[in-house]
């Protein structure tokens, strides 16, 4: 048995999540809005959590839910430090159009809302749970940009190598959330 000094918890060297690690990782549990299975009731829409996904930015972490409304289709919900976005993926034909690189600080227009980009960091898949509409893998480094726009709505860009894919939301207050445990 032994203690990791980081996060302080006791394993014992022949536990499952050890021998896991580095093949498919393992979320600890820390307080969440949700899990696997539950549904969520935001605003008009429900969501069925298939998917939990946690990513490591260095300093911290944050959780991504797979969901489907009740038409099937796919949403992200995004949880960092308490805040949620809900966000659904952009066809390639959606996207935003801009010259040059974005960097902190830039801004561009899309659909008539001024977006700043208020985030430019890398994130890695540390931990996996449930179904996902494409694959992930724990250890796969992502660059991310998150922009803000004027009327309280978010784009966000996922870039792996010379992918990119582009997502819209909006923040999400959690207190509005209601969640039925599966």
């Amino acid at each position: 048995m032994t203690t990791c000094d980081a996060c302080t918890t006791t394993i014992l060297l022949e536990d499952t999540g050890l021998r896991l690690a580095g093949e498919q990782g393992v979320l600890h549990d820390v307080p969440m809005i949700c899990q696997l299975g539950d549904e969520l009731k935001i605003d008009k829409g429900r969501y069925q959590i298939l998917g939990h996904a946690r990513f490591s930015y260095g300093r911290g972490t944050w959780d991504e839910f797979w969901a489907s409304d009740k038409a099937g289709s796919p949403v992200w919900i995004s949880v960092d430090e308490g805040d949620l976005i809900l966000q659904r993926e952009l066809s390639q034909k959606d996207w935003p159009k801009y010259r040059g690189s974005l960097r902190l600080g830039r801004n561009l227009r899309y659909k008539a809302e001024s977006f700043r980009v208020d985030e430019d960091g890398t994130g890695t898949c540390v931990g996996l749970k449930g179904s996902f509409g494409h694959p992930l893998t724990v250890g796969e480094t992502y660059r991310f940009l998150n922009l803000q726009g004027e009327n309280g709505t978010v784009l966000s860009a996922e870039i792996v190598g010379k992918d990119t894919e582009w997502f819209i939301g909006r923040w999400i207050d959690p207190f509005e959330v209601e969640v039925k445990t599966a």
